[in-house]
Order: C-alpha cells, then sequence, then structure tokens
C-alpha cells in the first residue's frame, strides 16, 4: 500500500507471529475510537528484522509493535527510544515521526495496569519476586520499581545474569538478586514468572519455593501457554492469573502512543477471555 494511503498501516513482527491477538485487540481499540486504522501480522526471519521493518516504514508504514525474538532488534533498528526503552535495553514499540522511527517499551506499564487497575494487587509496599532475568523481565522492572514496592527479588537459575539487572537498576530501588533454586522460606506478596518456562511447557521445573504461600501468583504468558504454571500455583490455593489482561493493556498503550486516544480495556478483556473459554 503506497505513503499516500488514507489509512493508517500497522503490524506486529514476530517470530512465530500467527498465534498473535494484537490484530483483534487493535480492531477493537479501533471501533471504540472510531480510529481508521489497519493492523496486520508480519512474519519476520532471524537475523532479518531490520530489513524488513526498513521496508515497511519507507512504504508509509506508520508504526510497529514487535514480539519475540525481535525486541532488542527493535531498540537497536529506531533512531531514537524513550527512557524506559533505554532502561530495558529492549522495544515493544515502533512509530515513524517526522521522518524517523521512534521506540518505546509499553510491556510494564501493561503489566501494572493489569496488576493494580484490572486485578486490585497493590505493587506499593510489596515483597515481589520476579522469576527470568531475560528480555521479559528486563521489559517490566523500571515500571515496578517506580511503584515503589519494599523489595524487588530478581531469581534466576543462573544467578550472573540476575545479578546483571539487579545492578543495571539498582539506583532505581530495593533490588535483590538470588539464584532460583536458593529461594527457600521467603514471603512474597506477589510472585511474577517471566521466564520462558511457560512457553516451552516447562513449568514443572520450577522450584517449589515459587509458589509462596499466601501470594498472588502472576504468569506474563497468556492462554495455554500459562496453563501449566496456573495450575501448579492453584493446587496450591494461590490465587493466579495469566498475562492477557497486560497483553491488552500495553496494546492500549501503543494505541495512545500512537493516536492519541486511550481505549476501553475491560471489555476487550472480558471478550477475549469469553472466546478462549
Amino acid at each position: 500500500m503506497p505513503a499516500s494511503s488514507s489509512i493508517d498501516r500497522y503490524v506486529v513482527i514476530g517470530n512465530p507471529i500467527a498465534h498473535s491477538l494484537s490484530p483483534a485487540i487493535h480492531a477493537r481499540f479501533a471501533e471504540q475510537t472510531r480510529e481508521a486504522i489497519a493492523y496486520e501480522r508480519m512474519l519476520v526471519p532471524r537475523g532479518e528484522f531490520a530489513a524488513h521493518a526498513r521496508r515497511f516504514f519507507s512504504a508509509g508504514g506508520a508504526g510497529a509493535n514487535v514480539t519475540l525474538p525481535f525486541k532488542v532488534d527493535a531498540f537497536e533498528f529506531a533512531d531514537s527510544a524513550s527512557e524506559r526503552a533505554r532502561a530495558a535495553g529492549a522495544a515493544n514499540f515502533l512509530a515513524a515521526r517526522d521522518g524517523h522511527i521512534e521506540a518505546d517499551n509499553t510491556d510494564g506499564a501493561g503489566l501494572v495496569r493489569d496488576l493494580e487497575d484490572n486485578l486490585g494487587i497493590a505493587i506499593a509496599g510489596a515483597r515481589v519476586l520476579l522469576v527470568g532475568a531475560g528480555g521479559a523481565a528486563r521489559g517490566v522492572v523500571t515500571p515496578i520499581l517506580a511503584r515503589l514496592p519494599a523489595a524487588l527479588v530478581i531469581a534466576n537459575r543462573t544467578l550472573e545474569r540476575a545479578r546483571e539487572l539487579a545492578q543495571r537498576f539498582g539506583d532505581r530501588g530495593a533490588v535483590e538478586a538470588v539464584a532460583l533454586d536458593a529461594i527457600s522460606g521467603e514471603r512474597f506478596d506477589l510472585v511474577l514468572n517471566a521466564t520462558s518456562a511457560s512457553v516451552q511447557g516447562e513449568a514443572a521445573a520450577l522450584p517449589e519455593a515459587v509458589f509462596a504461600p499466601g501470594a498472588f501468583v502472576y504468569d506474563m504468558a497468556y492462554g495455554p501457554a500459562a496453563d501449566a504454571f496456573l495450575a501448579r500455583a492453584r493446587e496450591r490455593q494461590l490465587r493466579a492469573a495469566d498475562g492477557l489482561g497486560m497483553l491488552v493493556e500495553q496494546a492500549a498503550e501503543s494505541f495512545f502512543l500512537w493516536r492519541g486516544k486511550r481505549p476501553e480495556t475491560a471489555p476487550v478483556i472480558r471478550e477475549l477471555r469469553s472466546s478462549r473459554a
């Protein structure tokens, strides 16, 4: 479609990407706000992000969401980046503005809104356990610390990676690092799973101590990918939720940054949960 098209074009870029709910979510947002947009999936081979993104924007593309495994590529591709994208070193949002590409990271904002606004979970003053030290974890640390938890403990199988992440954000709040198998008997109010274990069907490999008694347990994955992790939590009578709400909320943040209108997320979350029941 040429750059002169009256309908702004957006895509979600990833590999794999066929499962993405983003087109459906943004279609609902466009209906709500009466914004005329086109939003599609874009499958990109690994190692070819920059070439495909450049082609999309050169053809008049207005913006892109970016999912695994390209969030670092997106950050490096952009001409400029927001503070939260720079803090994460990764981006899930690109926008074409005034002839250059801007990057942002809306994941953390989506997580915080889902926890606080949709699920009623207070982060302020809470002891938070973040399981994982990869890109998903890196994107949410700054927004979590901004809510002033009593402590944020980052646990990872490789202690050095947890330490690197804790040091990266140590000037932003109370951050600790621990080896995943060294968690024992600690009290946490909120447990966030940011590992790829759920996606890979390996939730059973996480130690029992992750499921802290009395904690609210949240998997940043959604749908079948989170089922094993959430099943373990519920077997222990813990309150639990998957990341579907986070997905919708980060999409709403993206939509707002692109269009200047903030859509209502609650009806979209309800619709998606109903359709997947």
